[in-house]
């Protein structure tokens, strides 16, 4: 079954909220709540939630920790995937920090950058390599995946060199950079100054629509 890329982002926050609401010891919502925390219909709620079978009932709503677990196993990945990220600054150290870095799905296996005080040196546990190395080493280590956390001026770049390892799948990049990659490899940029312009866009027409 191919599932459209927005309803899986709304899998995505649906399962995060859930997620919370178990933390907060919560037994029942409505996809009327649900739809008001995060701004969705509550009959888009329904829709995206039915749409996998009926787990909720009329009039009393979703069990917490049920629907959390049936989004669970519908976004339960077959395999831990080997990760790499290149650009070991600010942001790809961030990253690295980050709760997400330690779900069950992936594994960071390999980590690139350019300075050389870095290159060779373990960081956060992880084996630091020079770019150039990039495509080699994710073929011998399997890796299919990449996070790509370098300057936008050496995104590119770095893209060409990673592409040339056969095992390479997807990338998904933080950059502002228009970055061009083979058909075969599926692609995600993820650039924070468009969201940022996005929401300061609607912000503006908020405040004109009540003058």
């Amino acid at each position: 079954m191919r599932i459209a890329e927005p309803t899986v982002e709304r899998l995505i926050q649906y399962y995060r909220l859930l997620i919370q609401m178990k933390e907060e010891e919560r037994k029942v919502v409505s996809s009327l709540q649900i739809g008001e925390i995060l701004g969705i219909k509550a009959s888009q709620v329904r829709k995206d939630l039915s749409y996998f079978g009926e787990i909720g009932k009329r009039g009393v709503g979703y069990h917490v920790n049920r629907l959390c677990l049936h989004i669970e196993n519908i976004l339960a990945s077959p395999k831990v995937w080997n990760v790499a990220l290149a650009g070991v600054g600010n942001l790809g150290t961030a990253l690295m920090a980050h709760a997400a870095f330690q779900s069950y799905k992936f594994e960071v296996d390999a980590l690139f950058d350019v300075d050389p005080e870095k290159v060779g040196q373990e960081i956060m546990g992880v084996h630091c390599w020079h770019v150039d190395d990039i495509a080699k080493v994710m073929e011998e280590r399997g890796i299919e995946v990449l996070i790509l956390a370098v300057p936008a001026s050496a995104a590119q770049n770095c893209v060409d060199k990673a592409v040339l390892s056969p095992s390479l799948k997807g990338i998904l990049a933080f950059t502002p950079a228009t970055v061009v990659a083979p058909e075969k490899i599926l692609f995600y940029r993820v650039d924070i100054f468009v969201e940022l312009e996005k929401l300061l866009f609607f912000l503006k027409e908020r405040e004109v629509k009540q003058k």
